[in-house]
């Protein structure tokens, strides 16, 4: 078979290359440029400190006790004021009558009442003070789609990771492919397989004030055609899939119609990513061969990844592969350089 696709590798105007797959070009083939499985990019976990910062945008609740008569901060008959639903302004400060403007921006909010309780003292120096808070949105987590219960949650501290947040919004949503968890973060898109960030502790990354999560389903997939048991789209189940099981899902080879030796991938390549060092593709189009008759063409058929956008094709008995491919794209162009032959 190889040999009857190379007839034609000697025409330089061809943009269409033929690789034969075995041991050796399945691992070139690896490295070669290609879409990335979810995960690639996304953010390792990063603890942060113990407690919360307060940003602008938070709520604070203070009160504060006064023992002393005649109290500037206290009501006459009482020992005791609330001041509630303070927001931390643009500054990072809070307004206190009396007092003014107390910034506590940046702070724990162990921090701020002590803060804040060095400032009253200035004016009722038996004074305590109480300081409770509740998040703004630059301490809140946005979970936007794909989770039972979407909405905007407050990050309980800074260790919280995007597990402990999906939980909080009721998981997952059921009866998703492959499910795709998406994190935006100051205008950049992460994203990773729900199966693999529980599978791996350290991509449960820390979770900071404004980010928005979504969980989409697996929307990548390859065609199957020829003699296979189907011919259609068919989506990734899962991050990556070889070609066997690729054949496997796409039903398998149809007896007495299949050929073994021309199980054919067809993949595109940008045409920034051709080489000629076996570095990359050889050509913008790419057909992959297997020959299914031998051993290391099956071993290497179980860790060549199939790519979202490809075609695998299983071509018939009755049909070579170089008139399979032919037919695809036409006898007038040549077959383009081919990396190795059998």
């Amino acid at each position: 078979m190889s040999q009857e696709i190379l007839r034609g590798a000697d025409k330089e105007d061809s943009d269409v290359g033929v690789v034969a797959v075995d041991k050796v070009t399945a691992l070139q083939i690896a490295s070669w440029p290609g879409e990335a499985s979810p995960g690639t990019g996304w953010i390792s976990n990063k603890r942060g400190p113990a407690s919360g910062t307060l940003k602008t945008g938070d709520v604070l609740n203070v009160s504060i006790w006064d023992s002393a008569d005649n109290s500037l901060l206290v009501p006459a008959g009482s020992k005791q004021i609330s001041l509630p639903g303070l927001v931390v302004s643009a500054t990072g400060a809070i307004f206190l009558p009396y007092v003014g403007d107390v910034v506590i921006g940046g702070e724990t909010v162990d921090g701020a009442r002590s803060t804040i309780e060095n400032k009253v003292r200035d004016v009722a120096p038996s004074a305590q003070v109480l300081v409770t808070s509740s998040s703004g949105v630059q301490n809140s987590v946005d979970l936007v789609s794909g989770m039972v219960k979407p909405g905007t949650y407050p990050l309980v501290s800074r260790n919280q990771t995007i597990l402990s947040m999906l939980a909080t919004g009721g998981g997952i949503g059921s009866g998703m492919r492959n499910p795709i968890v998406r994190l935006i973060r100051d205008g950049s898109t992460y994203e990773i397989s729900a199966s693999k960030l529980l599978e791996n502790g350290s991509l449960d990354t820390v979770l900071r004030g404004g980010d928005k999560i979504l969980v989409e389903q697996d929307d990548r997939y390859f065609t199957a055609l020829g003699a296979s048991g189907t011919e259609r789209l068919i989506y990734f189940e899962k991050d990556q899939i070889t070609a066997l099981e690729a054949m496997s899902i796409a039903g398998g080879l149809l007896d007495g119609r299949a050929d073994p030796k021309g199980v054919l991938i067809l993949r595109n390549y940008a045409p920034k990513a051709v080489r000629s060092d076996l570095t990359g593709p050889p050509k913008s189009k790419v057909v992959f061969t297997f020959d299914l008759t031998k051993a290391e063409a099956l071993f290497a058929a179980r860790e060549f990844n199939v790519l979202p956008g490809d075609t695998v094709l299983v071509s018939e008995s009755s049909l070579p592969a170089t008139q399979s491919i032919l037919s695809i794209f036409g006898s007038s162009i040549g077959i383009g350089n081919a990396i190795s032959s059998n």
